[in-house]
This record gives C-alpha cells, structure tokens and sequence, in this order.
C-alpha cells in the first residue's frame, strides 16, 4: 500500500491500494474512494472488542474497504483543522492514541481500549483518559487537532499536560491524573483541578487546539437557550 497526505491544515490522505489490500476505518471517514473499492461493515473482532471501541469513543463497528479486480484508491480526510500522523505499527512499536484520533488503518492493525491501573483516573481522566492501544502490523493514520509538539522522555523523566492536548503516546509511557495543588488553584486558577502526568521512557505527542477546546469557546459566545 502506497500513500501520500495534501491539504495542508485540512489534510486527507490519499492511500493506493494493490489488488486484495484492505484498509479499516471508524465514524464514516471515508472520503472519496474508486468505484471497485468493497465495502463490508464488521464487529472485527467480535462483540467484545466492538464494546471496548465503543468504551473507547470510536464507533461499534467498523468499515473494511477491499480493493477488487485491480487496484484501487481510497481517500481520509480530518473531521477538523489540524495533522495527519502516518504510524508503522508493529511488535514493540505500539502506539497510544487519543479516543476520536484512529483514522485509517491497514487491515493488520488491531483496536482496543486502553485502561489505566488506577480507579481515579477513569473517573476524573476526561479527554486524557479514554484511550486506544494500535498494536498488530501494519501503516495507520492518526489524526490531531491543531499542530503536533513530540517530546521524547527518557526513562522517570515527566511532563505535566493540561487534559485534552495529549495525542498520543508510546505504549512503553505511563500516564496518570493529578489534582492541581491548592484549592484555591482549583477554583481560581481557570485551568480545572486535574493534569496529565506522563511520565518515560517513550515519545509524546501533544496537540496544540483540542476540538474539546474549541467547542467550549464557541459555546461561551453563543446566546443562552431560551
């Protein structure tokens, strides 16, 4: 399989597909395909899978697309402003994403839900809890809002990240919820009482505008309902 990404801050990418390829994808992201491209919607991995994506943020099911009788091409675009990260996915090159952030994939990419050790990150995590684990083989694209920041921490090594502007992770990172120290910061500090600390070895990479972001700003402008 063969790609290329255009568009600029409102990418797409555009993958080739040889006879019999198959590529997965979630949310209709589909945007523009060849006319012998197949489509077959699945649970791709059964019922409990299907409910640790839905857990996740992503969709129940599944669109597999097949190149048939020649090859085909398929087209990604963003759901907003912002990147599109290609990903080789592989044995000990596994990649945690932000839920919404799974794109497209190669067939051989496996979804699932990634869950936290800790009780007080499920219930406090917001954003930057629900994530998913890219493991298996295989290219997948991800996408971000905004522009991308990559950090690469070594071993103990931390960074402190306001819930929402974390993308992704390596899978060798852990990530934890801490309060914001101080009540007073807490109710004046206009940042929310809780951080994401992300702590090596692995990359990170931050998004610089959360769509969750966006949405509460424009939502402050608007009139109230009546």
């Amino acid at each position: 399989m063969k790609y290329e990404i255009k568009g600029g801050e409102l990418p797409v990418v555009i993958c080739y597909l040889e006879n019999g390829e198959t590529m997965i994808t979630e949310r209709g992201s589909m945007s523009w395909m060849s006319p012998n491209m197949k489509m077959e919607t699945t649970s791709n991995g059964g019922i409990g899978k299907a409910l640790g994506r839905m857990f996740a943020g992503e969709a129940l099911f599944q669109n597999r697309y097949t190149a048939e009788d020649g090859n085909g091409l398929i087209a990604f675009a963003t759901s907003f402003p912002g990147e599109i990260r290609p990903w080789e996915i592989g044995p000990g090159n596994e990649v945690i994403v932000q839920k919404s952030g799974f794109l497209a994939a190669e067939s051989g990419v496996e979804l699932s839900v990634f869950f936290q050790k800790k009780l007080g990150v499920g219930f406090f995590g917001g954003e930057g809890f629900i994530m998913q684990r890219l493991s298996g083989h295989g290219m997948a694209f991800l996408e971000f809002d905004g522009s991308v920041v990559e950090y690469n921490l070594q071993p103990g090594q931390q960074i402190v990240v306001d819930t929402g502007y974390l993308a992704a992770m390596d899978a060798t990172c852990r990530m934890e919820i801490k309060s914001v120290p101080g009540l007073k910061n807490m109710v004046f500090g206009g940042e929310g009482i809780f951080n994401t600390v992300i702590t090596g070895p692995g990359r990170v990479w931050l998004q610089t505008m959360p769509i969750s972001n966006v949405a509460a700003a424009i939502a402050r402008l608007l009139p109230p309902s009546s």
